[in-house]
């Protein structure tokens, strides 16, 4: 079953996410996180000059979160039709809408912008949904969470994480969100990391170790 709002909660309040946070995106040298720099990288995939097509910055900072793509694809998104189509979705999708907010609703339900675009990259030939989702999440930082297969598996969704993310940034008067600007806060990230980037930093530092091991039991609690 996924995590209930109050499982994720308690993990956030342990003081383990604090420290993991500083260690992801504050450490130096040989101790630094390359997907620490991933919203940062050459000022943003949501600039207001590029935050409708993607750029090679771009394809390189999804690289520092340990995912490849193909090159044919590369070349099909910085001067291709797929390039072309991606930024026409991109297009509809204003950059200031957060997770959580009505305004995001119609971005992430059948028929959204957010969804088209996904649905695009997610057919290409060698481009896998978590890569699909990393370069929306370096477009569109507030709406589109990074999820991957440890992060899948802490949180216990599957399909449909999006909009079990979006209720779960609704429930209880906006808890959450209050709670992973409060964390923001006290760490002192970057203004450039949003929310959502809290949120996923946090499980997959706390559930990478286990669940690279054979046999995964799942996210252990508080």
């Amino acid at each position: 079953m996924p995590l209930s709002l109050a499982q994720i909660l308690a993990v956030l309040d342990d003081p383990r996410s604090t420290r993991d946070l500083k260690r992801y995106f504050l450490a130096t040298g040989a101790d630094a996180f390359t997907g620490g720099q991933f919203e940062m990288l050459g000022g943003g995939g949501d600039r207001p000059e590029t935050a409708n097509v993607v750029t090679a910055e771009d394809l390189v900072a999804v690289g520092l979160l340990s995912v490849r793509i193909h090159p044919r694809t590369v070349l099909d998104l910085l001067q291709g039709r797929l390039g072309e189509q991606v930024s026409a979705e991109l297009s509809g999708i204003p950059v200031d809408v957060d997770l959580g907010t009505e305004a995001a609703t119609r971005l992430i339900t059948d028929g959204g912008h957010a969804v088209e675009a996904w649905r695009l990259l997610r057919h290409t030939d060698d481009t896998g949904w978590v890569t699909a989702g990393k370069l929306l999440a370096r477009k569109r930082p507030r709406l589109v969470p990074v999820y991957d297969r440890v992060v899948r598996c802490a949180y216990g969704t599957g399909a449909g994480f999006w909009e079990w993310l979006h209720g779960k940034l609704q429930e209880d008067g906006g808890t959450l969100a209050e709670r992973l600007d409060a964390l923001h806060a006290e760490v002192g990230l970057p203004p450039a990391v949003q929310r959502l980037r809290v949120l996923d930093v946090v499980f997959w530092m706390r559930h990478r170790r286990v669940h690279l091991a054979a046999r995964c039991p799942g996210l252990e609690l508080p």
